[in-house]
């Protein structure tokens, strides 16, 4: 993430939003099913933690992230143990990890830099690793009501921007109707891709 005025939002608001309340959903246990017992799991975009929190509970051995410096200290607090400060395009990491987490994070990068990123993170997993990432759908960029900045993809550009970053083995794209911080009605985009 590399936009000033959403980074700004999440300065002004970390304490705040890490308080709303969040459930952990069926696409985490699902990915988590999916790999070894253990696996090394990169999460990019911790938010408040709770995912993270979740996957130090079942035993995986996670290292978290998230472009925003505060947001990264509250996830820190949430799970005692550090949270790296990294925005997308600077995962440099080669075969590293046996899944990435990326639930509602991706949505921030810039549209033109998605397929770059997309790129980094299938070079960053190990053979056969899986990658789990959520978007919300639209028609191209633009900004919500608290001015973050979203690149709101429909099903076909992101499956697009997937295949043009990497040869992945597997590639599944499913929809789904919820919601948001906003609490606005959101259809979210969820991809699974194995490298």
């Amino acid at each position: 993430m590399a936009d000033d005025d959403t980074l700004r939002f999440y300065a002004e608001n970390a304490a705040t939003y890490v308080q709303r309340q969040r459930r952990i959903g069926t696409h985490l246990a699902h990915f988590l099913a999916a790999l070894p017992a253990g696996a090394t799991i990169l999460e990019l975009g911790s938010g408040g933690g709770e995912d993270a929190a979740h996957m130090l509970s079942q035993g995986f051995d996670i290292h978290p992230t998230d472009a925003s410096p505060e947001l990264a200290a509250e996830a820190s607090r949430h799970i005692g143990r550090p949270v790296r400060v990294m925005r997308f395009d600077q995962l440099d990491a080669d075969a590293q990890f046996d899944g990435v987490w990326a639930s509602a994070s991706l949505l921030h990068a810039p549209d033109a830099e998605l397929a770059g990123n997309l790129a980094q993170i299938f070079r960053a997993l190990k053979p056969g690793g899986l990658f789990v990432a959520s978007f919300k759908a639209g028609s191209g960029e633009g900004r919500d009501q608290f001015g973050r900045y979203y690149n709101y993809p429909n099903a076909e550009t992101l499956l697009a921007r997937y295949r043009a970053a990497a040869a992945w083995s597997e590639l599944e794209l499913t929809e789904e109707d919820g919601g948001g911080y906003d609490n606005l009605p959101t259809r979210w985009l969820w991809v699974a891709a194995r490298r």
